[in-house]
């Protein structure tokens, strides 16, 4: 099993950079409860102050191009994916080789341009064939329909919906939307006993993808 989890970073200079407030914590539980069960986990880590979980292969990362390599070459050995890493959609254009000083912009509103980051989840999946593969979707109000439409457009066989109260918390409510139509909710309860509920879906019956 192959588990992505934390944020990513992008730099836009020596010591500053663009990330998001993932802590981690539910993919490292995901890698925890694979491992427990007694599969070999690969867990692929961005910038997060976590211990490894027990059994556990990990890989650490910083930005999503690293995270598309290391993801890439562990899931060639993989028979599922959880993605739950929250990865930039965008990095700076480029990075500056010194520290970006305000005394060297005349005016009072700085630009920094953005590039498009590669879309790990939807890369991975799109070969996936026969194997699971789970994503996360974060979404702020009435947010089902684009998780709906999230699990379609990546090829995926389930989607986890959760909102911003996740970040951080000790217990999460989410929705798994799986793409045979299926509709679970998990109310107020530890990322512990999510992931236990998690790494049990049932795999795809029919291999479409």
């Amino acid at each position: 099993m192959l588990v992505t989890a934390g944020p990513t970073r992008e730099a836009i200079d020596p010591v500053r950079y663009l990330t998001n407030e993932s802590s981690g914590r539910m993919g490292f539980e995901i890698a925890a409860a694979a491992a427990r069960r007694g599969d070999r986990v690969t867990l692929i880590a961005g910038p997060v102050h976590l211990p490894t979980p027990p059994g556990v292969r990990r890989i650490d990362v910083i930005s999503a191009r690293e995270l598309l390599a290391a993801a890439r070459a562990a899931f060639r050995r993989a028979d599922a994916l959880f993605m739950c890493a929250a990865v930039a959609d965008w990095r700076p254009r480029r990075k500056y080789a010194g520290k970006w000083r305000k005394e060297n912009v005349r005016e009072e509103v700085a630009i920094i341009e953005l590039v498009r980051n590669p879309d790990v989840l939807a890369t991975l999946a799109r070969r996936k064939g026969r194997r699971l593969v789970v994503g996360f979707a974060l979404e702020t109000g009435r947010g089902e329909g684009r998780a709906r439409a999230k699990l379609a457009r990546k090829n995926l066989d389930y989607v986890v919906l959760n909102d911003a109260r996740v970040l951080g918390a000790e217990r999460t409510t989410v929705t798994i939307l799986g793409r045979d139509g299926s509709r679970s909710r998990l109310a107020r309860r530890t990322k512990r006993a999510v992931a236990e509920r998690l790494v049990a879906l049932p795999a795809p019956a029919d291999g479409a993808g």
